[in-house]
């Protein structure tokens, strides 16, 4: 699959309203795909309808489709409803997602069931339904965290939960590799996006700009465009966690 065939693709993107998946949702249905635009709540309504206009403003096909992904029979509905109104779903992109700075000894109980939920659980099944609703030869791939290669405290239930599903990714490269379906993950550094300034001080800010090799934070820009190509012409590559942050982590 080269990366003209966007074309007639339908593809479906998990958090696609906003931030990185709002720009991969408005940059796929450029190159001519149909895109699937799902986010979670009302507090993202917003931002998901504006992505949904903008694209059908630029004569793109697109759905809007809320659900809570933490729930399994949220996550069938998903791809069901993709199903039913393209007629079948190539590519599965999922960039949920959410971030917690705690220091260990604080977390509670409800974070960290919260943490998981959000960050693990939903992965696994998004990517089990994907498994079983992509047409062959498929695609997909999940967002995680470049913490999962640093040695750092106070986001132990992000990086935690988000360390699954590299395990996840590679299992299910290897089950679903026989129907042509490659499965990737990439991991962002720090992004410079409304769900990175949240949780961190100006101090912490200033260092995380620091920490990179190549300066600064991840922009989506340099995000966008790698996700792309895993999901077209590097599809050969599977299995595999792709560290992009500037020199922020690596292994």
């Amino acid at each position: 699959m080269s990366r003209n065939d966007f074309k007639g693709k339908v593809v479906l993107i998990a958090g696609g309203g906003k931030n990185l998946g709002g720009l991969l949702s408005k940059s796929i249905a450029s190159k001519g795909a149909k895109i699937v635009v799902h986010y979670n709540s009302d507090a993202t309504k917003t931002a998901a309808q504006d992505t949904l206009a903008d694209i059908k403003n630029n004569g793109g096909e697109a759905i809007l489709v809320q659900a809570d992904l933490t729930k399994v029979a949220n996550v069938r509905n998903l791809f069901t409803q993709a199903k039913e109104v393209f007629g079948g779903v190539d590519i599965a992109i999922n960039t949920v997602g959410m971030v917690l700075k705690k220091p260990f000894t604080e977390t509670t109980e409800q974070e960290y069931d919260t943490m998981m939920d959000v960050n693990a659980k939903q992965a696994y099944f998004f990517l089990q339904e994907a498994g079983k609703q992509l047409n062959d030869n498929g695609k997909i791939c999940t967002i995680v965290t470049s913490l999962l290669a640093a040695y750092t405290g106070y986001y132990s239930t992000y990086a935690g939960a988000k360390a699954p599903v590299e395990h996840f990714t590679r299992a299910a490269s290897k089950e679903f590799g026989d129907r042509g379906i490659s499965v990737t993950a990439v991991a962002p550094g720090p992004m410079d996006t409304p769900f990175f300034y949240g949780q961190e001080s100006d101090e912490a800010v200033a260092y995380h700009k620091s920490a990179s090799a190549l300066g600064g934070l991840t922009k989506i820009e340099d995000i966008a465009p790698l996700v792309e190509f895993l999901v077209t012409d590097g599809w050969w590559v599977t299995g595999q966690t792709i560290f992009a942050n500037g020199g922020y982590t690596t292994r």
